[in-house]
């Protein structure tokens, strides 16, 4: 079966791209199939705590990601990367067990323990055999509940962000990243990617272990579970986590935000190649009526292989290797953007093309032929999405942070198919609006500022 969908997926992709080019189309594939996501059993601790169990699958192996209502988002601006450098001490130590003893205990049940920072969330998972279910619970409990946070280990821990950082920092798609993301968000959190250096190198254990209690609790996290678990699984859940305390409510800091037609150039003297970040904020937020046709949108116009902007500069002009585009969501918010990078002779050239596939996108509705091979691929993609027991869990836990609702997910390949050439071009006419655009540029300004005039 997947390997079925495998095909059906590539044939879709090389239907979009076929017709962006002018090419015989291959056969057409048949309607896509809707797909179910497993009901879930959930509850709910005494302490706040929220359990959703998924029965799937007939592998004896079982999932378990306890996400935790915190992240990023949730720094000050004195506090980049706190979350980052706190969930790597929780996986040096917790209960009886320093690091060492966690990782042997997780790769005994067959699994890795994972713990790891996320904007919104962050997250502790593990997969393992299903006879460990129990066990694995009782680690998750251990490793949120009881962390060691050793401060031997957080001179090793801050070498390894300050390198991250450094390297990052070096790289013309994290500058652009961190200018573009500014740009869009200011001093939001949302709109800070690095740490001051010297501040990373004071953090403190203090500060650590106060980020911890401010920020993680029974009240803020969602336990998953899906596979073949065991029965009385649910009562290992209560009797480990039921005597944590609530801790702190969620709280969330939902950015505002206003397009408007910016430039941003960073310069790289010499570079021989500009990297092109081309955006906005989008209101086509999740749950919003038009999010599904933005999504169709995107894959048409950058945002899968065959898409009308890769065709353009890569396949038809050559001007980069790889350009794509993307709908960014974050907790009620969610922002549009192309990405490139071109060779430096170049640059006004390729961002002349991506406002005309824009403008042209706007103008008029797409083919038939073209949306629909889109569609396929939309469909496909989102089923193989769910062929993981972690793959399932992130649709879960993307749904519930978004309170989306579960028909979200057992609708979505009826939705995507709903999508008419019309919602494509209004969707593209209302969000996709030239002359609000941010345009960041990394590259060589001798070279090419006299090029980006029209962009300024």
């Amino acid at each position: 079966m997947n390997q079925q969908l495998r095909t059906g997926i590539a044939l879709a992709a090389l239907s979009a791209a076929a017709w962006g080019q002018g090419r015989e189309l291959p056969p057409a594939g048949g309607a896509p199939k809707p797909f179910t996501v497993p009901a879930r059993q959930s509850f709910t601790l005494k302490n706040g705590m929220k359990v959703s169990l998924v029965d799937y699958g007939s592998t004896p192996v079982v999932a378990l990601s306890a996400r935790v209502g915190f992240g990023n988002a949730n720094e000050s601006a004195e506090e980049v990367w706190m979350a980052d450098l706190l969930c790597a001490l929780m996986k040096e130590g917790a209960g009886a067990r320093n690091g060492v003893q966690l990782a042997q205990e997780a790769a005994r049940m067959g699994g890795q323990l994972s713990v790891g920072a996320g904007v919104d969330e962050s997250m502790a998972s593990i997969q393992v055999l299903s006879e460990f279910a129990p066990d694995a619970v009782k680690l998750l409990a251990d490793v949120l509940r009881r962390p060691a946070l050793p401060g031997s280990e957080l001179e090793r821990l801050r070498a390894d962000m300050l390198r991250r950082l450094a390297v990052q920092k070096a790289q013309p798609d994290a500058i652009a990243d961190e200018a573009f993301a500014k740009a869009l968000y200011g001093n939001h959190p949302y709109g800070r990617f690095f740490p001051d250096e010297a501040r990373l190198k004071a953090y403190s254990m203090e500060q650590v272990k106060r980020f911890y209690k401010e920020n993680v609790g029974a009240k803020r996290t969602h336990l998953y579970v899906v596979g073949r678990y065991p029965a009385g699984l649910k009562q290992a859940i209560t009797a480990a986590f039921d005597g944590w305390e609530a801790g702190p409510e969620v709280v969330r800091n939902v950015p505002k935000t206003a397009a408007k037609k910016q430039l941003v150039l960073l310069d790289r003297p010499g570079a021989e190649q500009s990297t092109l970040r081309v955006g906005l904020p989008v209101a086509a937020v999740p749950g919003n009526a038009d999010y599904m046709p933005m999504l169709v949108t995107d894959s048409i116009l950058g945002g899968s292989f065959g898409s009308r902007i890769t065709s353009n500069i890569r396949e038809d002009k050559g001007y980069t290797y790889s350009p794509y585009s993307t709908v960014r969501t974050r907790y009620h918010t969610a922002s549009w953007a192309e990405s490139a990078d071109v060779t430096t002779k170049v640059t006004g050239d390729s961002l002349k093309e991506i406002f005309s596939e824009i403008a042209k996108m706007r103008k008029e509705p797409p083919a038939d032929q073209e949306l629909q091979g889109i569609k396929n691929l939309m469909s496909g993609e989102f089923v193989l999405r769910n062929t993981s027991l972690l793959g399932i869990i992130g649709q879960l836990a993307r749904v519930d942070l978004q309170g989306l609702g579960d028909a979200y997910l057992n609708s979505y390949v009826q939705k995507v198919n709903a999508v008419t050439r019309s919602d494509v071009q209004r969707v593209a006419e209302t969000y996709l609006d030239p002359g609000k655009m941010t345009v960041v540029v990394v590259g060589d300004k001798a070279a090419i500022d006299s090029s980006l005039a029209p962009y300024k």
